[in-house]
């Protein structure tokens, strides 16, 4: 313990007590770290040799080697700590030995020097400020059941020294362990404490160059920056945005793509602090597994999970079976009375001076004796009350046999035990209760069918009232009627009145309460015999004698505290003084001066209460404890008992207690006590040990500790069985085998004096209170009936009871059991002084993907730092991992304060599971480990070979199936007017219409307000583009064949340029305009454009031009390398100039640029050919012709949006109502009162117009009825699509606004891609579009198995519309390129007239221009071109008929093959992962998932409260694991609108993971599952 040569152990014993109290202030929060250094100091100066500094550092370092070390002071300082409000440790669970185990195992851990990646965490989160402003105030204090105790700090031993250095464990967690945003803030502020430097290298090493965020090639809507303060502030997302990252064309290999993103070493971007937390994590996850991976199930096709095989070493029991132990035989004793009443009767009218009940003040002062004479004078009053003055004069208020409810408050035993013995004698039921207005309670009363609560004047004027007066009625409690039983309020009863008292009988007497695992409560009935027996059982083996003076610390209301302080003792009368809780929490050695004081012979107090003695003991020196002849510690059972009854021995052996006094006792609410040790006779030897293997102890087998005694667990005995009683072991399974004799089980007990039944709940009854215990040929071994008491133990050498845990503490995880309050007992004993609040741990259990994960929730210091948070919660993984060989799943760490408490301050563990998995426990810090407790995942898949060349092919038949084609209607033999025949292209259908219909209105645009602003003639569009066309030839000097950029907002200037430029012989690019406010992201896409497109010139607008050419355009893009940019806002009035004619079809006529949901910007060039016969199959399907209106709320750049806006009406006639869709962001009901004051037929939207829609308008369907918008007119509502249709969205959209009119059937979808614009489209003949259930599981097999709507894992799939004339579809094997039959998953191929010419790149990739558009299939018919839409699906004939008469064929779309993830050998598709997690939580906004180097990263968006971000974690992780079988590896939490989402609503994953990758999301959160 040499600090620079200097011995604490030399100093004096008086500064090494105040050294000692001083570490115990600090460590409660009572002084700050400065000021502890300070005070230090000055306590240490005069014995410090004068050439030492003492700087502050080392003495930190000091203290670290002091509190780790066992030596003298940590000894010495022990005795002398007095009590406190708060420890770090709950001391029911000290153990010194078992300290020292989890100390080695740490050791052990450290020289694997493992690094995990800490969680990020923004800043602004969680900040734990001073401790009141965040901590609720404490009404806990603690103790077993009851909360967590005080503690003394120095008694701890710490972890050793070498375990203090943390480089050890998390030498590299420092390493960008904040996001860039916080990491600045923090070094800015200047809180960051150095750690030795290496912050400050990482921080060096790993600066990212300021990249600009990819830009953005369509937004015109206002792009939230991801700075928190705005991105919390809009909920709403920036809905147009395409965003590719910067430099990825289509063209560039697949490979090459991605590894483009960013220079990778190992897989990982070297500028990125993220995958530098990644590839920690990945390093974590290659070291090697415990336990070790057996081999799994392999997965087939019906995938059911298997538990791994059983370990062939585990440990078997080997001894013979056990035989049932009986207690000695209950003695007779000469005048016991006839029943419990009749003693009451006999000491209340015999002996009525005689003390029954003391009660203290608050301070701990005696306040009231209540004699035998009043006790029964007063129950007398109050038995008559019940029976007489309740009810009206026609009817009796109670008749025997009622249950009543007592709702006493602790610190009242007096009222409590006067109502008990009232009810008794009126022979009503009573029911004690804890406070009022628990939920499970009210199931409880209701259960008990309770009516009638009794209760004290004060607590009843304590009752929440409503307005009128009257007590609020709880939640799911029954009506009840409230009655003050305080004297002034009772009845005498007349002389002649006299309450009936019977023999005990076995009806029942009162009924105690027991809350299960789950949370539930039930209600024990006890029989009068059985609550005599058991009297006469406690007082024959506590050896009870009349006038005994007893302590009792429990709480009188139930269990041993009932048992022993209200009832055998009034049969044996003897005088209780009554501790209540309230008067422990103020003076935690009031029951110690309580036996002096009286001289008590007994004391029944709990583990908690022995602690709290030996921290407050030193308050008083006066004290004897020599007249106690049994300390009955009702907790006994807990197997860490053991420490506590030692340490409190060996410090009141100098005050007089004596070795033999100690009696541990077991206790179950079914059998009431189980098993106490007697007490001894002095000089006896005391009972052994047992030094049990917990390893075997998992596996229900004793097992001494031989090999390693870190796992060792040090159990006492409980004495032996109660007088009268049979006791054996069961197996805890269910069927009540007999135990062997070296095996764990059931402790099952037979006697009169337990339980009945459960109340009113007879099925459980059967299985606890009349189970029949059956020999190894399955024979029950006798005729009596046993109750299991949900103790978990063993029949030791000479009889004697070990309990070894609760059924209800029991954690089964793949198939070995573990012990709850072990592992509690493990996390506490890591050093836990600076984390956690008062030693507040709770562990639990819950069930994901078929077995059971642990769960340890504890409680943080306010002022703990995230690096001591995180180091204690890494050891307490490893030392659970190492100790009890079981891994945890997640350990949550929350707020001092917030645990759900029972009435007496414990832990409520039914109610922290629930919040666990309802996700609002909000956790402050949180660590999941699923990667090493998840051990039951299926096998990866194996790839099969899938149907080669070599298959039989007969006509059209694969495999026995019909190949998977469908055709649209021929288009040949649809006859149509001479218009086609005479003008083959759009430039001359647009002039030949100016000549025949000038006057036709072809578009209308309307405005936010609905106005229309703008209107064309067929005259006015032709003689717009004469002069756009002009001005290219004159102003911009271009030839025919040249790229013309256009950028315009949506309207009807687009369309006059985009014929201009036909009329000249260019060649039109349509691109979005950039954001004003937002040019740093916007304009580089359209730069991007620019140059890839090798534009000539750029037609725009005057406010436009003034843009591109501004200062803030300058800091975006190099403004002076623009090709010729003209405005078109007043052209001159020229002359008609020539009009360009193409000389063949096959001419380019517009190159359309997009960017993919993958990220990728690619331009297809679309030509003449292509056009005309896209324009021609749009106008049959949809019935399109001159009188017709159709409106369009759709992006007009790129895709279906594009050819609807500008090429349909002027190749079909009819008139096109434009609404720009960033015009609903002001106004909502734009869309639809335009459709409903046109009276519109047929109208097309994009997937983010409906969820506006569906989002801002479902909640105002009375409102659009007032504005008069009526629906009825739609007959289709169609939504431009390249993506699988949603269906949940569509299906909303329909129920919401069928009110306004709107038919259920004009809900329908497109479906197109790159290569192909519109391949399916509802239109308005043909059946209805069809819908199928699929099975997930099959759908990740790439197989497509169809099932019965409401099956599990079933996803519901709508066709995309029905197939375009002309056009032909077939479902291929995208590796085989062999066509795949009916219902069988593959990539959909087409071949139609008006497919794509092919890519337009900066490369000349001719591979993936013939891969992707001429391609042809390995077998069967291998002449005919197709083309890869690169999207998977399936066709399905159906048993509705086409058009033709024919069946019809149903595409269904599954999902882009871009985007899916190749997971375990599997594929998923994204979107049904988002779907799982975006149910998991009504906080959770959008989500979106990616991979990273095989790692599934899942982004949620937050639209709650900052603080249910980490709620989130567990659930998001639950969920994925339960339904897609995969493990996340990162949960980012971000502000809303951070995902980005492009023109047609998609998601743009692959720009979110390069943003995630580049450190550029400003989570919220960000968790590395282990």
């Amino acid at each position: 313990m040499a600090e620079r040569g200097f011995e604490l152990s030399a100093l004096p014993k008086e500064v090494r007590e105040q050294l000692a109290e001083l570490e115990l202030e600090l460590s409660e929060g009572d002084i700050t770290q400065k000021g502890y250094e300070k005070k230090r100091a000055k306590l240490l100066a005069p014995y410090i040799p004068q050439t030492q500094a003492v700087d502050p550092a080392l003495q930190k370092d000091h203290r670290n080697q002091t509190s780790g070390s066992p030596a003298g002071p940590a000894q010495s300082s022990s005795k002398y700590h007095r009590a406190r409000s708060g420890g770090a440790r709950d001391e029911r669970y000290r153990s010194d030995i078992h300290t020292e185990a989890v100390q080695a195992a740490l050791a052990k851990h450290k020289e694997q020097k493992m690094a995990l990646p800490m969680p990020t965490k923004r800043r602004s989160t969680f900040v734990q400020s001073p401790a009141d402003a965040c901590t609720p105030p404490d009404t806990s204090s603690a103790s077993e059941d009851e909360g967590s105790l005080r503690r003394q700090a120095a008694l701890s031993a710490v972890l050793n020294q070498s375990l203090q250095n943390t480089d050890s464990w998390i030498n590299k967690s420092i390493q960008g362990s904040s996001t860039s945003s916080s990491a600045s803030s923090t070094l800015s502020h200047g809180d960051v404490k150095s750690t030795s430097g290496s912050l400050a290298d990482v921080l060096s090493n790993t600066h990212i160059e300021s990249v600009l965020a990819p830009p953005d090639v369509t937004s015109t809507t206002n792009t939230t920056t991801s700075s928190s303060s705005s991105s919390s502030l809009s909920s709403v997302r920036p809905a147009n945005i395409d965003l590719p990252p910067s430099g990825l064309v289509k063209g560039v290999h697949k490979a090459a793509r991605r590894s483009s993103l960013m220079d990778t070493a190992d897989g990982v971007a070297v500028s990125s602090r993220v995958s530098t937390k990644i590839q920690q994590l990945l390093n974590t996850l290659k070291r090697p597994k415990r336990p070790p991976l057996k081999e799994f199930f392999v997965d087939d096709f019906e995938e059911i999970v298997e538990v791994p095989r059983p370990d062939p070493n585990q440990p078997k029991p080997e001894g013979r079976q056990m035989t049932p132990v009986k207690g000695e035989p209950l003695g007779v004793v000469c005048n016991w009375p006839p029943s419990i009443e009749a003693a009451l009767q006999r000491w209340g009218t015999t002996q009525a001076k005689c003390s029954c009940l003391t009660a203290l003040d608050v301070t701990g002062k005696p306040v009231y004796t209540l004699t035998y004479g009043k006790l029964w004078t007063r129950s007398v009053r109050l038995a008559y009350t019940l029976l007489n003055k309740l009810g009206t004069k026609n009817e009796q208020g109670l008749k025997p046999g009622d249950r009543v409810a007592l709702v006493y408050p602790n610190n009242d035993p007096v009222m409590f035990m006067v109502a008990f013995y009232g009810c008794l004698l009126a022979q009503v039921i009573p029911v004690p209760i804890e406070d009022a207005g628990g939920h499970q309670i009210g199931f409880l009363l209701g259960s008990c069918g309770v009516k009638l609560a009794l209760t004290t004047e004060v607590c009843l004027k304590g009752l929440p009232k409503t307005q009128n007066g009257e007590i609020v009625q709880f939640k799911g409690w029954p009506k009840l009627k409230w009655v003050v039983t305080d004297s002034r309020y009772l009845t005498k009863a007349p002389k002649d009145w006299q309450p009936h008292i019977t023999v005990a009988g076995t009806e029942p007497a009162y009924i105690e309460y027991k809350t299960s695992k789950e949370g539930s409560v039930m209600g024990v009935a006890v029989s009068r015999l059985a609550m005599l027996c058991h009297c006469q059982a406690l007082s024959q083996a506590c050896n009870y004698t009349e006038g005994e003076t007893m302590v009792n610390v429990l709480d009188f209301k139930r269990d041993a505290g009932l048992w022993h302080g209200i009832v055998t003792n009034v049969v044996n009368k003897m005088h209780t003084i009554s501790v209540p809780y309230s008067v422990m929490k103020a003076c935690p050695l009031s029951w110690v001066q309580r036996v002096h004081a009286n001289k008590a012979r007994v004391a029944v107090v709990k583990c908690r209460d022995l602690h709290w003695a030996m921290i407050a003991h030193r308050e008083q020196k006066d004290i004897s404890l020599a007249s106690l002849r049994m300390l009955i510690v009702t907790d006994g059972a807990n197997p860490w008992s053991v420490s506590s009854c030692d340490a409190f021995l060996s410090l009141f052996q100098n005050y007089g207690l004596k070795p033999e006094a100690i009696c541990p006792c077991a206790t179950s609410p079914e059998a009431m006590t189980v098993a106490i040790r007697r007490p001894g006779i002095p000089g006896a030897p005391l009972p052994g040990r047992a030094i049990l293997s917990m390893n075997g102890l998992s596996f229900g087998v004793i097992r001494v500790n031989t090999e390693d005694k870190n796992s060792a667990l040090t159990v006492q005995d409980v004495g032996h069985v109660m007088p009268g009683g049979v006791m054996c072991i069961v197996k805890p399974e269910a069927v009540p085998q007999l135990c062997k004799t070296d095996e764990i089980g059931e402790i099952c007990v037979s006697c009169k004096g337990g339980g009945i039944s459960y109340y009113g709940l007879s099925g459980v009854t059967k299985n606890t209170f009349e189970v029949l215990p059956v020999g190894a040929t399955g024979t029950p071994i006798g005729e009596t009936p046993f109750t299991r008491t949900g103790l978990l133990g063993f029949v030791g050498p000479g009889n004697l009871v070990f309990v070894v845990g609760k059924m209800d503490g029991t954690l089964l995880v793949s198939g070995r059991r573990h012990n709850a309050d072990d592992i509690v007992a493990t996390a506490l004993a890591v050093e836990s002084l600076k984390t956690l609040y008062r030693g507040r741990i709770a562990v639990f259990s819950v069930t994901v993907f078929y077995d059971e994960r642990i769960v340890v929730v504890a409680e943080q210091r306010p002022d703990a730092s995230e690096e001591d948070s995180f180091q204690w919660m890494s050891r307490v993984l490893q030392a659970i991992d190492s100790i009890h060989q079981v891994g945890v799943y997640c350990l949550a760490l929350v707020p001092a304060n917030t645990l759900p408490k029972t009435p007496l301050g414990g832990i409520h563990l039914s109610q922290t599971k629930q919040h666990f998995l309802e996700g609002t426990l909000h956790p402050c810090n949180i660590l999941m480990c699923p990667h090493t407790c998840v051990t039951n995942l299926p096998k990866p898949r194996q790839k099969q070979p899938g149907v080669g060349p070599a298959s039989v092919m007969v006509g059209n038949l694969v495999a026995g199936k019909r190949i998977a084609q469908a055709s649209g209607r021929d288009l040949g033999q649809i006859e149509e007017n001479d218009l086609v025949k005479k003008h083959q292209y759009l430039s001359e259908i647009l002039h030949w219409r100016a000549q025949t219909t000038p006057e036709h209105i072809l578009f209308i645009l309307l405005n936010a307000k609905g106005t229309a602003i703008c209107t064309a003639s067929c005259l006015q569009l032709h003689k717009r583009a004469e002069r756009i066309a002009a001005t290219l030839v004159e102003k911009g000097h271009l030839n025919a064949g040249d790229n013309v950029v256009l950028l315009y907002p949506p309207g009807i200037e687009l369309i006059a340029a985009f014929y201009g430029c036909l009329y000249a012989g260019c060649i039109p690019v349509t691109v979005r305009p950039p954001h004003a406010q937002n040019l740093s992201a916007t304009l580089p896409t359209v730069r991007m454009i620019v140059d890839v497109s090798k534009a000539s010139c750029i037609l725009t607008t005057q406010t436009l031009l003034r843009l591109l050419k501004s200062k803030e355009a300058a800091v975006a893009v190099d403004v002076k390398t623009w090709p010729t940019i003209i405005e078109t806002d007043d052209l001159p009035r020229k002359r008609s100039i020539q009009l360009y004619k193409p000389p063949t079809p096959e001419m380019l006529a517009y190159l359309d640029f997009s960017v993919s949901t993958t990220g990728m910007l690619t331009g297809v060039k679309m030509s003449h050919g292509s056009v005309n016969a896209l324009c021609r199959a749009i106008k049959l399907q949809c019935e399109l012709y001159s009188t017709r209106q159709i409106a369009i709320c759709l992006d007009p750049y790129c895709g279906l949006g594009f050819v609807l806006w500008c090429l349909c009406s002027v190749y079909s006639g009819h008139q096109s109502i434009l609404i720009p869709p960033m015009e609903l962001e002001s106004n909502l009901f734009l869309w639809l009162s335009a459709v409903s004051q046109y009276k519109i037929r047929d109208t097309f939207c994009s997937y983010s117009v409906m969820e506006m829609c569906s989002k801002g308008l479902g909640n105002q369907i009375e409102v659009l009825k007032t504005r008069g918008i009526n629906l009825s007119y739609v007959r289709t509502c169609v939504v431009v699509a390249e993506e699988r249709p949603r269906v949940a969205l569509t299906y909303s959209f329909s129920k919401l606004f069928k009110d306004l009119g709107l038919s259920p059937r004009a809900v329908s979808t497109t479906f197109g891609s790159r290569v192909n614009t519109a391949i399916c489209l509802q239109g308005t003949s043909g059946p209805d579009p069809s819908t199928v259930y699929v099975d997930l599981k099959s759908l990740r097999h790439d197989r497509v198995r169809l099932v019965e709507r409401g099956s599990p894992q079933s996803l519901l799939l709508l066709e995309s519309g029905k197939i375009l004339p002309g056009l032909t579809v077939i479902i291929v094997n995208p590796e085989t390129k062999g066509p795949l039959g009916d219902s069988h998953l593959g990539e959909i191929w087409v071949n139609s007239p008006h497919t794509a010419s092919g890519y337009y790149t900066i490369y000349d990739s001719e591979s993936l221009q013939a891969d992707h558009f001429n391609t042809k299939l390995s077998f069967g018919d291998t002449q005919t071109l197709w083309a890869r839409t690169g999207y998977l699906g399936f066709v399905r004939r159906t048993e509705l008929t086409d058009a033709s008469g024919e069946r019809h064929d149903a595409l269904f779309v599954v999902g882009a093959l871009d985007e899916t993830l190749e997971l375990r050998g599997l594929r998923y598709h994204p979107i049904d992962i988002e779907t799982s997690v975006s149910r998991t939580h009504r906080s959770i906004a959008e989500c979106a998932v990616f991979t990273w180097t095989n790692l599934l990263v899942v982004v949620v968006e937050l639209c709650g409260s900052e603080q249910e971000a980490l709620d989130l974690v567990p659930l998001v992780t639950n969920v994925v694991l339960e339904e897609h079988y995969l493990i996340v590896g990162v949960v980012v939490v971000v502000d809303p609108g951070v995902i980005p989402i492009n023109s047609r609503g998609e998601k743009q994953r692959m720009h979110l993971r390069d943003s995630f990758l580049a450190d550029q999301l400003d989570p919220i959160y960000v968790a590395y599952n282990m």
